[in-house]
């Protein structure tokens, strides 16, 4: 039984994020399923938010608060600390800073395009039995998806990674949200965004990204054509 605790669902980005570093790391976890579509009244205990994931490292505490942390982006420093190698944080004072920040982006801004401007709409609403709103799908790919796009192929450049010369913290985050953006069936227009577009399937093509993409491909029926 491993030590490693996380709770959520698969298909989640910040589940993802934190399948995907433990990954690399080469770490045993478990994963406990937990919706929070409610969440049950015993998680507002652990995490008020009420959001996903939760950690539980029972090496520390295996019932009540003891031992957890809510919210991916403090649970990856916290795997980083305890789990050290291979480091997925920059040891550069401003590439670490500038890692920190393109983590935070994707949480933010490039999380909430494409969970509630295109996942939702076209994946997990038809899941929950609404029909899917092409609409506002179609309206977040043209508007608010291109400002993102370019933001990010200027902050890759030529480079391989995002930050530090190293695969990181932020290449897991960005490309953990272009995976649900994926099963909703967007695209990255590769002669817009070449760069971009060949950099999101290299890190997908990842053995830590590869194994949880095929997974969720179960999980996730195709979206419905436009006029259902």
């Amino acid at each position: 039984m491993s030590d490693l605790v996380v709770m959520g669902l698969k298909g989640s980005p910040f589940v993802r994020k934190v399948q995907v570093l433990l990954a690399e790391k080469g770490v045993d976890f478990e994963i406990q399923m937990l919706s929070p579509f409610p969440a049950p009244d015993w998680y507002a205990e652990i995490n008020p938010a009420k959001r996903i994931p939760t950690l539980r490292d029972r090496s520390i505490g295996s019932e009540g608060e003891a031992g957890t942390l809510p919210d991916s982006s403090p649970i990856c420093a916290y795997l980083e600390r305890k789990h050290p190698e291979p480091a997925l944080y920059p040891k550069e004072a401003f590439a670490y800073g500038r890692a920190l920040w393109l983590e935070e982006y994707a949480d933010s801004l490039l999380a909430g395009a494409v969970g509630m401007g295109v996942f939702r709409p076209l994946v997990m609403g038809p899941m929950m039995g609404k029909k899917p709103d092409h609409e506002t799908a179609e309206k977040t790919i043209r508007e608010s998806m291109p400002p993102l796009f370019d933001y990010l192929t200027r902050q890759l450049g030529d480079l391989e990674f995002l930050c530090g010369g190293a695969f990181s913290i932020a290449d897991i985050s960005v490309c953990t949200q272009f995976v649900n953006y994926f099963h909703a069936g967007a695209p990255i227009d590769p002669e817009r965004w070449p760069r971009l577009a060949d950099y999101v399937a290299r890190i997908h093509s990842r053995p830590s990204f590869s194994q949880c993409i095929e997974e969720e491909r179960k999980l996730f029926k195709p979206p419905h054509p436009k006029d259902s």
